[in-house]
């Protein structure tokens, strides 16, 4: 007999039963929860057990006895061979094993330490980071710069009247709350601070021009001080200093066209302030070369939304929702979870290219690239034409090539998915022998043909117009 699974975040197989093996059950408990198999093969092959009457006593009582958990243990049989299926439920507190934490990854067990064992208890307690109240800081400690930029953004939007406006700091913050009895919280110390960096480590925005390939880097900046005025710094920095724009005239009235939509680019950098981790200490960065932006912010994307889903409607719930309220009120937000619909908006109206993201080094990448129509109208100026480089390849293609390559790429992904529904990224980048980069770009142009449903490790691929 074979067990038709495979192993996953939530499903283990293991030929026999070893102590260590409470580990396991000890990261289900403490991720979504999951089914540990003894006496099967990693291939889901049933081998059996040995002395299953004494195993079926000793289990339950061990996992009881070291964790204090009850776990549901069913002694099962295939002809004549006996195995036992463990289930261990997602608890609502963090379970240890001998005095470790540990978690489930993908298939992975692994010890939680350091800041992620601060965030799992934080979670399991229905706390966020940014909840947490801070002593001895008090609303004379804050930036007022920041304060009057959030004012006068909250009455142009309507997001507040200015009757809400028109009163203290103090009582301001508490209708904000951002205040856990007489203490502010972390959200008020982010957003508003001068100096968040003194609690919070490599809390600002590093911005660098790089040549060709990351090693050169010719100039950067970072950018410190209130959430607040580093988004307003940082947008003003970028597109001045680091971004070249095409300068046309309609009549008198000169414009500017960049090779990325301002406002696109602006709702990426306000999901990564919002979104970002604030629990490892690394800055939010952004890399801008010739015809190339890529920003990256600590932090994984939830398991309900994945990168193949942030373009689709999703339901929001941010890591920060106390730093999200404050730049929703600011009118900087529409409203939660749609930040990727406005950016689709916008491309989509400029005639611009739709970002890709990413799950990248612990956190989200995204890159965004020019558009055709940039690239001609630099070409009409005597530019020379660009190549664009992918930096997971080494193969180089020029936007001359690229139009002929892509429907190629993007009709072959097609037909992968048809045929198999359940190929993940990564499976259908290595069965064409392209980056994952490369089948992202191509997945993001394909939104009106296919779309991907469930998690990104155990969902499927829906075929929306099967005629295409």
């Amino acid at each position: 007999m074979k067990i038709l699974k495979d192993e996953k975040q939530d499903i283990e197989f293991k030929q026999s039963w070893r102590d260590e093996y409470l580990k396991w059950i000890c990261a289900f408990s403490n991720t979504q929860g999951g089914t540990l198999y003894i006496g099967v093969r990693d291939d889901g092959e049933v081998l059996g057990v040995e002395d299953s009457h004494k195993l079926s006593e000793d289990i339950p009582n061990k996992i009881l006895n070291t964790m204090g958990l009850i776990c549901e243990v069913n002694l099962l049989s295939d002809a004549d061979k006996k195995y036992f299926q463990i289930k261990a439920e997602k608890y609502p507190f963090p379970v240890s094993y001998h005095g470790k934490y540990y978690k489930r990854s993908g298939s992975t067990t692994q010890e939680v330490t350091g800041y992620e064992l601060d965030a799992m208890i934080l979670r399991v307690h229905g706390r966020t980071w940014d909840s947490i109240p801070v002593p001895h800081v008090t609303v004379d400690d804050l930036d007022n710069e920041s304060i009057k930029i959030f004012k006068k953004r909250a009455l142009e939007h309507n997001r507040l009247d200015a009757e809400s406006l028109n009163v203290s700091n103090d009582v301001l913050f508490r209708n904000l709350r951002l205040y856990e009895n007489d203490y502010l919280t972390r959200s008020a110390i982010m957003c508003f601070h001068p100096d968040p960096e003194t609690w919070v480590q490599c809390a600002y925005i590093k911005i660098g021009f790089f040549a060709d390939n990351d090693a050169d880097i010719l100039y950067q900046d970072e950018i410190h001080g209130s959430l607040i005025m580093q988004v307003e710094k940082a947008m003003d920095l970028i597109y001045t200093k680091y971004m070249k724009a095409l300068i046309s005239y309609d009549g008198i009235y000169r414009n500017e066209t960049f090779f990325f939509p301002k406002a696109a680019f602006r709702e990426l950098l306000l999901n990564a302030v919002i979104h970002r981790d604030y629990l490892k200490p690394t800055p939010i960065q952004i890399k801008i070369y010739e015809h190339k932006i890529r920003i990256w912010n600590y932090g994984n994307m939830p398991v309900e939304v994945p990168v193949e889903k942030l373009f689709e409607p999703h339901s929001s719930e941010p890591r920060n929702p106390g730093i999200a309220n404050v730049f929703f009120k600011a009118g900087y937000v529409e409203s939660w979870g749609r930040g990727y619909k406005n950016i689709t908006d916008i491309c989509k109206e400029r005639r611009a290219v739709l970002p890709v993201p990413e799950e990248n080094s612990g956190g989200l990448v995204v890159e965004c690239l020019p558009s055709e129509e940039y690239l001609l109208a630099e070409k009409n100026k005597g530019k020379i034409e660009p190549e664009l480089i992918d930096d997971s390849s080494n193969e180089k293609s020029s936007p001359k090539s690229s139009p002929k390559s892509s429907p190629k790429s993007s009709q072959r992904i097609f037909e992968l998915i048809k045929g198999n529904p359940s190929l993940t990224t990564q499976q259908i980048a290595d069965e064409l022998g392209i980056s994952k980069r490369a089948v992202l770009k191509n997945l993001s142009k394909m939104k009106d043909k296919v779309i991907h449903e469930g998690s990104s490790n155990g969902g499927y691929w829906k075929i929306i117009d099967i005629k295409s």
